[in-house]
């Protein structure tokens, strides 16, 4: 039985990496999980600076991934990680992953979830045969409004759906920025490290799963147009598409990083036959409820009437304001308590469980096969089969 932290281990997250960071202040939040063991970049220098920044100690600081998960799977159980979580670029998922659900570990990863459609399908086949459960990142479905706009539609009361639109802009990306030594931009916008999508790999993937995730309808088919706005630039930084839903709606997705000014203020709307609602992360304490024959209402988190899984992934009360590094901290936490119950050999509660996973992993890697698919393509409407 498992009745103190679980232990991580980080595979990439050095010096100078952003998400790395969020990574660890998420793992944190809650004093589940702590931090033990890392191989923090393919620079073994990286990774010893990165391992003393961080206080760990020597002997659980790695030289590469290979040799992390190989010496920490010796170690007795006691001592030894009991998952990973895995923070480099795109190309570098697939088999760190692989190898922790070799060994035993259970497995966080950064989104998209590996560097192509079969390499996702394959993951899901590894970890069925393992036993274990991996996390993906999508970090706006652990938003407490997110979750409330959800039960709401769920519940019926907007009634049959019927449109969903969707958008990301930033515009960070504007210029040829990858090539004045921005790390970030330098493999985002490389094929060889990012896949064969930009913009739609790296925050596409994030509104399809919050369109998704939100309806509770399946994508079925998509009419993509993808631009490559910035002269110079290898992959898409800008795009749009229509979407069909399984179920009978329609909607519409944007993504761009072209967009001057803007930062991260993801937004989605959506309507029923009987009402509809919009949450943005820009006030993400706030969720718009509209009707047709009364006033807007405005859902605010850490309000008590809000359903039970909003309030499971709410921290503060009413009025304190909740964002990203909160959200992040929700996918963990859900994510802790499931890997701790299953080693405990107990049945996860139901809201412990609402994190996204491998599957949706798998949907968002076809998502992006078939936007790029679509966008090259005359025909336009391709059938969504992830």
């Amino acid at each position: 039985m498992i009745h103190q932290k679980l232990r991580m281990g980080m595979i990439g997250g050095g010096t100078g990496s952003f998400i790395g960071s969020v990574h660890r202040i998420a793992v944190n939040m809650d004093g589940l999980a702590e931090l033990v063991a890392g191989a923090f970049s393919s620079k073994p220098e990286v990774s010893a600076e990165t391992g003393a920044a961080l206080f760990l100690a020597k002997s659980r600081v790695y030289d590469s991934y290979q040799q992390m998960l190989k010496a920490e799977a010796a170690l007795p159980e006691e001592t030894r990680i009991h998952f990973v979580s895995i923070v480099t670029p795109n190309f570098a998922h697939f088999e760190p992953a692989m190898m922790a659900m070799d060994n035993g570990f259970d497995v966080v990863i950064e989104k998209p979830v590996t560097f192509s459609l079969v390499e996702a399908i394959a993951l899901k086949e590894k970890s069925i045969a393992t036993n274990t459960t991996l996390l993906l990142c999508h970090t706006y479905t652990g938003y407490p409004m997110v979750k409330q706009a959800r039960a709401l539609v769920k519940s019926g009361v907007l009634g049959a759906i019927r449109k969903v639109y969707v958008e990301y802009p930033q515009g960070w990306l504007s210029t040829l920025v990858e090539e004045t030594g921005n790390v970030q931009a330098a493999w985002r916008t490389d094929p060889s490290k990012s896949g064969k999508a930009g913009c739609m790999g790296d925050i596409g993937t994030h509104a399809f799963n919050l369109a998704e995730y939100v309806s509770g309808l399946t994508v079925s088919a998509i009419c993509a147009q993808i631009n490559t706005v910035v002269p110079g630039r290898l992959l898409d930084d800008d795009g749009e598409a229509l979407l069909r839903f399984e179920q009978g709606a329609t909607g519409v997705l944007f993504a761009t990083q072209v967009a001057a000014g803007e930062e991260n203020n993801v937004r989605i709307r959506l309507y029923g036959d009987k009402g509809g609602l919009e949450w943005m992360q820009a006030d993400a304490n706030s969720l718009l409820v509209k009707w047709p024959d009364k006033p807007t209402a405005i859902y605010r988190t850490g309000a008590g009437y809000n359903d039970a899984m909003a309030s499971h992934n709410t921290r503060v009360p009413a009025g304190h304001p909740e964002g990203y590094l909160e959200a992040f901290a929700n996918l963990y936490r859900n994510f802790i308590l499931t890997i701790r119950a299953k080693r405990n050999h107990q049945q996860p509660a139901e809201a412990w469980l609402d994190f996204p996973g491998i599957d949706e992993g798998i949907r968002g890697m076809a998502f992006i096969d078939y936007m790029i698919a679509s966008g090259k393509s005359d025909t336009k409407w391709i059938k969504f089969l992830g």
